[in-house]
């Protein structure tokens, strides 16, 4: 049963036409992902749906009785209000929805609810706007871009939540994770229209492959039918006959048929100054704000094709490692230097400022008025038009652009500068899976170093080749992607004032140096000291007997407490307590692990030096 009627709408922007006779529906128990490029009108039917803008013709229309909760993607406040007033607005008085407003402030790592809303980032409000929404328990949650400003840990918890919601879900997320888990049905909108798939985002792929080949094979028909009308009209066909006058009618039908398009995509192509063997290197470098430590004593050296992603909670400090690593932002102590081929280009989290006023061309030509690729030069005008923004659009302004838009047009004018070092901080907000698809396929065969803060999982796994992450107030750096970082995690030592490299990047580590080597270095033992028993105390063994057995139990209690969290994902006061009882099993697992990596050499060792006593007194 529908629950939701979309009928007919269409939406005008100026001269462009998003949507155009657009009509679906939505039933109980859809969780509904909406993807397409941006500018197509993602936004814009959400926003219709939830009631805040209206369609130019047509309708939308909603069974009786629905509750509604409603995210914008740019969430609006007064700025004199606070965070619990807002997230509780309408629930004074009701103790038991104050108390899960709290522990949900606390998962989204807002502590301090008594905060003023114009303090916050603009990360945080979306938090906050994201913790009012589930707060109201609707009967139909609609979602854009909910993922956003979310780090990993938070956007595991919201994955879980909305697998649990029996409600109807409608969201917009570049996340194709968040999507696969998430979503049983998929609706893409490509040139005004809507394809609707009875899958999550892996089926939608499969789906779409299939409708695509069918199109072109109905297209190869239709052809070579016309090849075939087209002899017989040449011939001079005769009208007088109603078969003839028939056939006639066909031919002409069959060719003013639409011939199927493929969905438009940005084309990349590399693009980039030459980059010498000095890159980037860091040394021991710190940083702080006031009595916050952010990070300290990280050290490496950037190789010349790295692909290196920065992962880490909100506010570790990600972005400002990325301004240290561009010269915004100095660090409190520590070297970095650059090469001197070294030209960065940098992707910020936000978005640098842009003169509404100014065309879209002059924004580009600004920077550059052609750039060289693979292919020859190309001049602004045609690197806009790869970038999706058709000549009339180059030349409106940027004022008419969407969010998504203009974060496109903000990534094209920094590969308009040529750069040999690529920092992207939080790429895949406000841009569209196509464009990063694109971007991805680009990134493969850039002729220089990435360096990436991501919490797009996805992306990551597609995209790094390291992972650097930031783990109480140390950066350590793990070899492959990010679901690889995970498993490795486990195995990273967490002893306090150490810091873990990848091969290559640890010369400025270990012990003092003197004439530019390590203490002791190059000097050779002229005797040998005397081998000391090795033995297990009492302790020892008692503890290597059981540590096996303590392990198993750690695991089996993280694995009940993650099944209670996931089953109860509603329950906002005991999900705190469970992530809380979560985040001390793992750091006793952990210990447990390094301390029983520990026992097992030492056994080991103990093995070795029994058999080399047995084979001399042999």
């Amino acid at each position: 049963m529908s629950i939701i009627n979309v009928e007919h709408i269409s939406k005008l922007y100026g001269d462009r036409m998003v949507l155009e006779d657009l009509s679906c529906s939505v039933e109980f128990g859809d969780k509904i992902g909406i993807i397409g490029i941006n500018g197509m009108g993602k936004s814009t039917l959400l926003r219709m749906m939830a009631g805040e803008e209206e369609p130019d013709s047509g309708s939308v229309i909603f069974s009786r009785g629905l509750t509604v909760g409603w995210l914008p993607q740019n969430p609006e406040f007064r700025e004199e209000e606070t965070v619990f007033s807002y997230v509780c607005q309408g629930m004074e008085g009701d103790y038991g929805l104050e108390s899960e407003a709290k522990s949900m402030l606390q998962i989204m790592e807002l502590d301090d609810s008594s905060q003023r809303m114009a303090a916050l980032s603009g990360g945080q409000k979306k938090r906050v706007a994201l913790c009012r929404v589930l707060l109201q328990k609707a009967d139909i949650l609609i979602l854009d871009e909910p993922t956003n400003h979310l780090d990993n840990r938070m956007a595991d918890w919201l994955e879980r939540f909305l697998i649990q919601y029996k409600g109807v879900l409608l969201l917009v997320t570049h996340d194709r994770y968040f999507l696969d888990r998430v979503t049983n049905k998929i609706w893409e909108i490509d040139r005004g229209s809507l394809y609707e798939y009875e899958a999550n985002y892996s089926g939608f792929l499969e789906k779409k492959a299939q409708r695509e080949e069918m199109e072109q094979a109905a297209e190869r028909k239709r052809q070579s039918v016309l090849r075939v009308e087209l002899q017989w009209v040449m011939r001079g066909a005769r009208a007088r006959s109603t078969k003839q006058k028939a056939r006639l009618e066909r031919f002409e039908y069959l060719q003013n048929m639409d011939s199927p398009q493929k969905a438009k995509q940005v084309e990349l192509e590399a693009v980039g100054t030459r980059l010498g063997k000095k890159t980037i290197e860091v040394e021991e470098i710190s940083k702080a704000y006031g009595e916050n430590p952010l990070f300290s004593g990280f050290s490496y050296i950037f190789k010349r094709y790295d692909r290196i992603g920065f992962v880490g909670n909100n506010g570790c400090g990600k972005s400002t490692l990325m301004r240290i690593l561009t010269g915004l932002e100095e660090p409190d102590s520590g070297i970095i230097s650059w090469g001197e081929t070294v030209k960065i280009g940098y992707f910020a989290q936000e978005c640098e400022s842009m003169d509404e006023r100014q065309r879209v061309i002059d924004y580009i030509r600004d920077e550059e008025e052609f750039v060289r690729t693979t292919t020859g030069k190309l001049s602004a005008s045609r690197m806009l038009e790869r970038f999706l923004f058709t000549p009339d659009m180059q030349y409106t302004s940027v004022s008419k652009l969407s969010g998504g838009e203009r974060r496109r047009l903000y990534l094209l004018r920094i590969l308009m500068s040529s750069p040999n070092v690529l920092i992207l901080d939080e790429p895949t907000n406000d841009l569209d899976i196509a464009t990063l698809q694109v971007l991805e396929q680009f990134l493969d065969t850039f002729p220089g170093i990435a360096i990436v803060v991501s919490h797009d999982r996805y992306f990551l796994d597609r995209v790094a080749d390291r992972i650097a992450s930031f783990e109480n107030g140390k950066i350590c750096v793990y070899e492959g992607g990010y679901s690889e970082y995970l498993e490795k995690k486990k195995e990273c030592d967490g002893a306090e004032g150490k810091i873990f490299h990848v091969e290559g990047s640890s010369r400025f580590h270990g012990s003092k140096k003197s004439g530019g080597k390590a203490e002791g270095e190059g000097k050779k033992n002229t005797w040998k000291s005397p081998s000391k028993k090795l033995r297990f105390t009492y302790m020892e063994q008692k503890e290597y007997d059981t540590i096996d057995e303590d392990i198993e139990a750690l695991e089996e209690k993280l694995a009940q407490i993650e099944k209670e969290m996931t089953d109860n994902a509603t329950n906002f006061v005991k999900l705190n307590e469970w992530m809380k009882e979560k985040e001390e099993t793992e750091r006793l697992l952990e210990e447990k692990t390094e301390r029983w990596v520990y026992l097992t050499e030492l056994m080991e060792r103990i093995e070795e030096q029994k058999n080399e006593d047995s084979t001399h007194r042999l």
